[in-house]
């Protein structure tokens, strides 16, 4: 599979970009792919390009761009550091307007039909979260989501169906951080929480250990 850069305009003006790849069919139900700290890397598209395989119209918004467009980071030592000094500027809550524009641009497509979730990983499993609460996406699932126990006053937000996975060893969501968000979303049938055993395979980046190569 290969996808290509769209252009996304934004609400506030300007525009950035997205990697948008579809399904062998030409069409299918939607997936927003939001991203880790390291951009949209090969990495990241190598999981919408998956997506796409198993039938998914998938886009990957670059929710970076406020900082710098473009950033593709590895996941070295060096990689690590630069893509936290990232996340320390980033602001969230703007990027959820990017990610309800990218949103609107997904529905648009003619390739898009059907209904429309959220996923993400890592920083992307709370901006999954959030966008769940704050716009119209259909469902959500959020992998090792990270700090969204500090958000949980949004929880009621959400209407559609919420998974979360989290790992077993994930030091950046630990035990306590984990049952706060089971605790919130016990009572809903239609949201499920899983932990992954170590030693699974990973998807994504490095704080993936330790969950098995995900579905929606």
């Amino acid at each position: 599979m290969a996808g290509q850069w769209i252009d996304i305009a934004a609400a506030d003006g300007g525009s950035f970009k997205g990697y948008l790849t579809v399904p062998p069919s030409g069409s299918g139900p939607g997936i927003l792919l939001l991203q880790e700290i390291f951009g949209v890397n090969s990495s990241m598209r190598d999981v919408a390009d998956y997506y796409a395989e198993e039938g998914y119209v998938v886009l990957a918004p670059d929710l970076f761009w406020r900082m710098e467009p473009g950033i593709e980071l590895g996941y070295s030592e060096a990689d690590f550091n630069k893509a936290f000094g990232y996340y320390q500027r980033f602001d969230a809550n703007q990027s959820i307007k990017d990610a309800a524009d990218a949103l609107k641009v997904l529905r648009a497509r003619t390739e898009c039909i059907g209904k429309v979730g959220a996923l993400g990983f890592c920083l992307g499993g709370k901006l999954a979260y959030l966008t769940a609460a704050r716009t119209d996406v259909d469902c959500a699932v959020s992998y090792y989501g990270v700090g969204i126990e500090a958000d949980l006053g949004e929880a009621a937000q959400i209407k559609g169906p919420m998974v979360f996975h989290v790992a077993e060893l994930d030091r950046f969501a630990p035990p306590e951080a984990r049952e706060q968000v089971k605790a919130a979303f016990a009572t809903r049938a239609a949201s499920k929480s899983y932990c992954n055993p170590a030693g699974t395979t990973p998807l994504a980046g490095p704080e993936g250990r330790g969950f098995t190569k995900p579905a929606p």
